[in-house]
Formats: structure tokens, C-alpha cells, sequence
């Protein structure tokens, strides 16, 4: 297949490029900049411009950018965060829409959907919950909708924690825990809904190469409590986790976004995924930071 990627330098297309490359799909990257090769074309999500030509014949559109959500929430940075996913998600949608033959459009969601909800367990039929994130996967998952409408097979994942060395939230607690002064964050009971990074990959191959349809919570089955998390990392590296990050720490410094994405939690379930056939490689925790880590 002729497989279009946006955000293919970013932390998931990163991952995902060379295991398309592996599975001998051909991958067309829609970069910002200028082109240099081939295998690239030019998109501008703030323009609404995408290079319609370069696209012609594609078998399917990958889309995973979109500005980074672990950054503090100011009036600013808000706007950047939805009008990424809402303005890219739109015109790859219009444009798959519009192609003859549509691809598949296959498009990053995330677990953010649900809000907090304490222990509550999440399917995809399980109702929005309430908070900035979850106004924006509901605004970023509906943007798709026009390619929906339009006969256009759509696979949206709403993804949990992304466990890479390189990036994402774990490449950000590797510092601290590596020198001894991790630990638990908050109370520590929040549900952290995770998936390691080659079964994230795996999951787009998976949707690409069979006829996936509609919306598939992303994380594996060894969902654990933010202690348990914790836990299982600091034993991975071989550090004590005694020094914890008290929930008004984690407040002062990141706002709302440590509150919604820090001391918050979901606690998602893959079953429909996990349903289609999908098999995880890496459906335990330990075994997955083990497995990431190099450990």
C-alpha cells in the first residue's frame, strides 16, 4: 500500500515509518517545510493548503500530528493545542473525502475523552467527561466526521499513556527516577492507562492491513495504579521511589494540565481491539518498560 504519514518525525510516527517501511507499504511523509525527498509532500494545517496531487492514488492517510497537550495550559497554548488537532484532522478528512478512490483515514485520539472518573472502567460507548482535554479529543475525534459522512473508512484511536525512552511522558520521568528522587505523584491511586510504543505501532499496521471502522480505545490489558506505575519503573531501573510529587507541587507547577493529565487518570479498556484479533506484545507493565528501556 501507498500510505501517507502526517507527524512522521514526531514520538508515534517516528516508531511507525519504519515499521510500515518493514511490512513493504510505502510511506509518503506531509511535512511542513519545504520538500527535499521523494517520499515527502507539503501540507499547512494553519493554511488549510495540502498538496491534493502528491496524494493521488494514496491507499490510506496515517494522521498523528498535532501540537504537543504536556505543556502548561495558558490562554495561548490552549488555542495552539486545539487548533492543531481540529484544523489537521479537518483538512486530511476534506481531502480523503475528496480523493477518488478514498483512502482510509487512520487518525490519533486519546483517552482524554473520559475525563476523571475515578475507578469507573472506559469502553468507547462510555459518555465524554468534563475538562479541557476532554473538550478537545471531542472537538479533534469529531473533525473526522466529514470523511465519515463521506463513505471514507475511519479508525480513530484513543490512546493511553505511550511508554517510549524518547519522548512522551515516561521519556520526561526518566531524569528524576534514573538519580533516585521519583516517586509516586499525588495520592498515587489515579488510574495510568498505558501501551508501549511498538504495540502502538503495531495497532496502525493492524488497522491499516484489515477493515478496522470507527473508534478503538488503545491500551494495554495491564492497566495500573500511578503507585503500581511507579513501582514497576523504579524496579526496572533498579532506584528507590521514595520521594513523592504532593498534588499541590504538581499543581503549582503545571496548572491545570497536571491536574487533568498528572493526578487524573483513566482506566480504558481495549476489548473491542483486542476483539478484531489484535494481540498485544507487551501487555504488562514491567515486562513493557523492561522491553522499552533495554532493560
Amino acid at each position: 500500500m501507498r500510505v501517507a504519514v502526517t507527524g512522521a518525525s514526531g514520538l508515534i510516527g517516528s516508531a511507525l515509518v519504519p515499521v510500515l517501511r518493514e511490512a513493504k507499504h510505502e510511506v509518503l511523509s506531509l511535512v511542513r517545510r519545504t520538500p527535499t525527498h521523494a517520499d515527502e509532500a507539503q501540507w499547512d494545517p494553519a493554511a488549510g493548503t495540502i498538496d491534493v496531487d502528491a496524494l493521488q492514488g494514496v491507499d490510506a492517510i496515517v494522521h498523528l500530528a498535532g501540537e504537543n497537550i504536556g505543556q502548561r495550559w495558558t490562554e495561548t497554548s490552549r488555542r495552539r493545542i486545539l487548533d492543531s488537532r481540529v484544523q489537521g484532522t479537518r483538512l486530511v478528512a476534506e481531502t480523503a473525502a475528496a480523493l477518488d478512490p478514498q483512502p482510509a483515514l487512520l487518525a490519533a485520539s486519546a483517552m482524554g475523552f473520559y475525563g476523571q472518573q475515578g475507578d469507573q472502567e472506559f469502553t468507547e460507548s462510555s459518555p465524554r467527561g468534563q475538562g479541557f482535554l476532554a473538550d478537545v479529543v471531542d472537538a479533534w475525534e469529531q473533525a473526522a466526521e466529514v470523511a465519515r459522512e463521506a463513505g471514507v473508512r475511519v479508525v480513530q484511536f484513543r490512546q493511553g499513556l505511550v511508554l517510549s525512552k524518547d519522548g512522551g511522558a515516561l521519556g520526561r520521568m526518566l531524569l528524576p527516577f534514573r538519580l533516585g528522587v521519583g516517586g509516586r505523584i499525588g495520592g498515587g491511586r489515579q488510574w495510568w492507562s498505558w501501551v508501549a510504543i511498538d504495540d502502538l505501532a503495531a495497532a496502525y499496521l493492524f488497522a491499516l492491513e484489515r477493515p478496522l471502522d470507527g473508534l478503538y480505545n488503545l491500551a494495554a490489558p495491564g492497566v495500573v495504579r500511578n503507585a503500581d506505575f511507579v513501582d514497576a519503573l523504579g524496579n526496572v531501573l533498579s532506584r528507590p521511589t521514595i520521594f513523592p510529587l504532593p498534588g499541590f507541587a504538581v499543581r503549582l507547577a503545571f496548572g491545570e494540565m497536571g491536574e487533568e493529565m498528572l493526578l487524573g487518570g483513566q482506566r480504558i479498556d481495549s476489548e473491542r481491539l483486542r476483539g478484531e484479533g489484535f494481540e498485544f506484545a507487551y501487555p504488562e507493565l514491567e515486562g513493557a518498560l523492561e522491553h522499552v528501556l533495554g532493560s
